[in-house]
C-alpha cells in the first residue's frame, strides 16, 4: 500500500526520524492557515506547497512551489488543488491533486551550505536480505544517477541475523563524506530509518533528498514509503492511511469484491482462478501475439454473480478486445464455472468480444458440453495449445 509524502513522515518521525515539519490542507484557506500555524511552531518564514499524490517527480510537473509570504501560499495552493499533475511516473492523463502539504523551509542560510543525499531502505531479491542504497546525489532521479555515475551509488546489506551493526551506520556516514556534528546526526538518522522500515513491515522507505542543513542537521525532506498490504492486519492505524483515490478505481472495485485484479496495458482480458495459472496463461496470451489486459483471479468461488462480476470488471476496458476464461476444476468443478458462464452472459445481454473458454479438471467434458449448447457466442476449448490458437484467431 502507497503513502502520501505526510504519511510516511509521520511513521519516520514516530520512530525518530527527524522530518520536514508541515501539515496538510484541502484547500488554499486552510494552506494559509496551515503556514500560520507552521510559523507560529517552527519559525519559518517562507513555505513549500507540495502536491500529495502517489508519484514521484512531482516538482518537474509543477506540483512543489515555494511561497515567500501569505499571499503566494494561498496563490500557489490554488493552482495546485485541483490540478492533474503529470510526472515521469503518472500516466499521460496525470493524477489529479486533492491536497497539498505545507511545509517548513529548511534552506535557510547559515555556516554551512546545505547538502542533499539519496537513501532507500528495501530488499535485495537477489540475497534474500534488507539493504540501505545510498548517494551523495540527492534530489536526483536515481535510476539517472545509476546510469551516468553508477559509482556514486553504495549499498549496505543487512544480515537478517544481527540487523544494522553500529559499525554499517557509520560507514554510511563516512562514505556521505560527513564530520562533526553531522556525522553523529547522519548515524542516528540511519538507525532510526531502519528501525522504522522493520517495525513498519514496509517493502520500501526512499527519502529523496535526506538533507543535511546550514546548521548541521539530517532530516528527510521527502518520503516515499510503501507498506506490506500482507502485513497491514498487524497495523491498523496504518491501514486507516488508504487513500482509494489514488488507486485504479477498478482493482479498488474488484478487491472489495473480493477479487485480486490487477489492471495492465494489453488487448486480451483473463480470467482464471489461481495466481500461477494466471501467470501462465498472461504468457499464453504474448505467444499468441495478444498482450494481457489484466490478471484476474477469481479464486475457488465461480458462480454467476462472480463470474459476471468478473466480466464486468474485464469489460470496463475499452482496450479488451477479447476474453480469455481459463480455469482448472480441482477445489471448483468444471461444469458449476461452465453454468456460472452462462447464466452471466444471459444476466449481462450482449457481450461484444470474443470468449474463449478451457476448462479442465473435474467435469470439463460435462462444462464443454454446457458452453457448446448454450447457443451463445463461446468458444470451448480443451488443450492451452488450442486456446492459444483461437485466441490468435481472434485477434488476427
Amino acid at each position: 500500500m502507497n503513502l502520501h509524502e505526510y504519511q510516511g513522515k509521520q511513521i519516520l518521525n514516530s520512530f525518530g526520524v527527524d522530518i520536514q515539519r508541515g501539515i496538510v490542507a484541502q484547500t488554499a484557506d486552510e494552506a494559509v492557515e496551515a503556514a500560520k500555524k507552521l510559523t507560529e511552531e517552527t519559525g519559518t518564514g517562507w513555505h513549500v506547497i507540495k502536491a500529495q499524490v502517489h508519484a514521484g517527480g512531482r516538482g518537474k510537473g509543477g506540483g512543489v512551489k515555494l511561497a515567500k509570504n501569505l499571499d503566494e501560499v494561498k496563490e500557489l495552493a490554488g493552482q495546485i488543488i485541483g490540478m492533474n499533475l503529470i510526472t515521469p511516473q503518472t500516466s499521460a492523463e496525470g493524477k489529479k491533486v486533492h491536497q497539498v502539504l505545507i511545509a517548513e523551509d529548511v534552506y535557510y542560510p547559515g555556516e554551512n551550505e546545505p547538502e542533499e543525499y539519496y537513501m532507500s531502505v528495501l530488499l535485495n531479491r537477489a540475497t534474500g536480505r534488507n539493504m540501505i542504497m545510498y548517494s551523495t546525489e540527492g534530489g536526483m532521479d536515481i535510476e539517472t544517477v545509476a546510469e551516468e555515475t553508477p559509482h556514486l551509488i553504495f549499498t549496505e546489506e543487512i544480515d537478517p541475523a544481527t540487523g544494522l551493526l553500529p559499525f554499517q551506520a557509520r560507514r554510511i556516514a563516512f562514505n556521505l563524506g560527513l564530520s562533526g556534528v553531522a556525522f553523529k546526526g547522519m548515524v542516528k538518522f540511519v538507525n532510526a530509518l531502519y528501525t522504522a522500515y522493520v517495525k513498519s513491515d514496509s517493502s520500501l522507505f526512499e527519502i529523496n533528498p535526506v538533507l543535511k542543513t546550514s546548521d548541521d542537521k539530517v532530516i528527510a525532506v521527502d518520503a516515499k514509503v510503501t507498506l506490506d498490504g500482507n502485513a497491514l492486519y498487524r497495523h491498523k492505524d496504518y491501514l486507516e492511511m488508504r487513500d482509494k483515490r489514488e488507486e485504479n478505481p477498478v482493482e479498488v472495485e474488484a478487491g472489495e469484491v473480493g477479487l485480486n485484479y490487477v489492471d495492465l496495458d494489453g488487448n486480451v482480458g483473463c480470467m482464471v482462478n489461481g495466481a500461477g495459472l494466471a501467470m501462465a496463461t498472461m504468457d499464453l496470451i504474448k505467444q499468441a501475439g495478444g498482450e494481457p489486459a489484466n490478471f484476474l483471479d477469481v479464486g475457488g468461488t465461480a458462480d454467476a454473480e462472480r463470474v459476471e462480476t468478473a466480466f464486468n470488471l474485464i469489460l470496463k476496458d475499452p482496450n479488451v478486445k477479447a476474453i480469455l476464461v481459463n480455469i482448472f476444476g480441482g477445489i471448483v468443478r468444471c461444469d458449476r464455472v461452465a453454468q456460472g458462464i452462462v447464466d452471466a452472459y444471459k444476466n449481462m445481454g450482449t457481450i461484444n468480444v470474443p470468449i474463449i473458454v478451457r476448462l479442465q479438471g473435474t467435469n470439463a467434458d460435462i462444462a464443454k458440453e454446457l458452453i457448446d449448447n448454450s447457443g451463445l457466442d463461446v468458444q470451448s476449448a480443451i488443450e492451452f495449445q488450442e486456446a492459444a490458437d483461437k485466441v490468435q484467431a481472434v485477434l488476427a
